[in-house]
């Protein structure tokens, strides 16, 4: 019931948004699963952009990463994806960001939002072929970011972007336990299974500074 409201007012702004005409927000960018390419979802959707990486660039950084592993250990052996967090890194690096491991202990609220550009969370996710349903946890990168004052999760099995709150204390969701988060929030923010990495915009002028260890 919850995910076909979400569709229905997703079609509802479609309609109403029309090109060329100013003063109206453009919809949340959102990139749907495809194989095993959630990482590349989720830098897509952290940056709104669909061309902001490729699966090619992604397969270019793996290479870069281990040039001379006849077997690349930073994606998938059979070509679908599943490129791990060092590919993530990279990729942001090269486009002028930094990732930054925060603890899903503290509080998300001594974040500096001025400085981040939004999230990418290693969360655990079922395992399904078709129809089947496999009793097995596989890790699944998502993205969070915040848009026109609302933060998304941007996961991109969910069929459209689903809205988490105006607070970054909202957002504190995605770090509860499976166990302890209720099954409302759960929909709009799924659990972390380890940790969480902040996308730091660079600074315009000074050195870097790391808003989230406090």
């Amino acid at each position: 019931m919850y995910q076909s409201c979400l569709r229905l007012v997703d079609r509802l702004l479609r309609k109403d948004q029309k090109p060329g005409r100013p003063g109206l927000a453009p919809p949340v960018y959102h990139e749907r699963q495809v194989k095993e390419l959630c990482a590349l979802h989720a830098l897509n959707n952290l940056f709104q952009d669909a061309t902001a990486f490729s699966k090619g660039s992604l397969d270019d950084i793996c290479h870069s990463l281990s040039p001379d592993h006849l077997v690349n250990p930073h994606k998938s052996v059979l070509g679908l994806g599943n490129y791990d967090v060092n590919v993530i890194m990279s990729a942001l690096q090269l486009r002028g960001y930094e990732a930054i491991w925060f603890d899903k202990r503290k509080d998300p609220t001594c974040i500096d939002l001025s400085k981040i550009v939004g999230f990418i969370l290693n969360v655990p996710s079922e395992m399904k072929f078709g129809f089947l349903q496999f009793p097995l946890s596989r890790k699944h990168w998502i993205a969070v970011r915040e848009v026109e004052g609302t933060f998304y999760n941007l996961d991109s099995k969910l069929e459209a972007p689903s809205p988490i709150g105006k607070e970054i204390g909202r957002v504190k969701g995605c770090y509860q336990d499976a166990r302890s988060t209720p099954p409302r929030q759960q929909q709009q923010a799924p659990p972390c299974e380890r940790t969480v990495q902040c996308a730091q915009s660079p600074p315009r002028s000074g050195p870097r500074q790391k808003e989230c260890g406090c």
